[in-house]
């Protein structure tokens, strides 16, 4: 499996901005994903966990009622919405393939997109 997270870029506080990540190989029902962030000079933290089996999704407290993860299996990609941005938003934002552990670690992925930058301004 490969992830390809696009969409980022430059946005205000307040505007939405809709990124995906896209799978090539297996299928994404096979899978739990979920998507971290990482903002400048700072660890990566996560963001939001979808379970694939139940579509169930686990988001950070930070973005809860703000962000939603969704997915179109036909086109095997997933989609984070994200909306009522802040400059605290700000970071390059990846997608990853759960394998086991604590949903919120990022060690408990293995597989990564590229990353996708999005700047909110004030």
């Amino acid at each position: 499996v490969q992830l390809q997270a696009s969409g980022g870029g430059l946005v205000q506080a307040g505007d939405s901005l809709r990124l995906s990540c896209a799978a090539s190989g297996r299928t994404f029902s096979s899978y739990n994903m979920g998507w971290f962030r990482q903002p400048p000079g700072k660890e990566r933290e996560f963001v939001v966990f979808i379970n694939w089996s139940t579509a169930r999704t686990l988001p950070a407290d930070s973005v809860k009622g703000r962000f939603t993860l969704s997915r179109d299996l036909a086109k095997n990609t997933e989609y984070l919405q994200m909306n009522s941005l802040k400059p605290e938003d700000t970071a390059v934002y990846y997608c990853a393939r759960f394998l086991s552990g604590p949903y919120y670690y990022s060690a408990s992925y293995d597989i990564w997109g590229q990353g996708t930058e999005v700047t909110v301004s004030s």
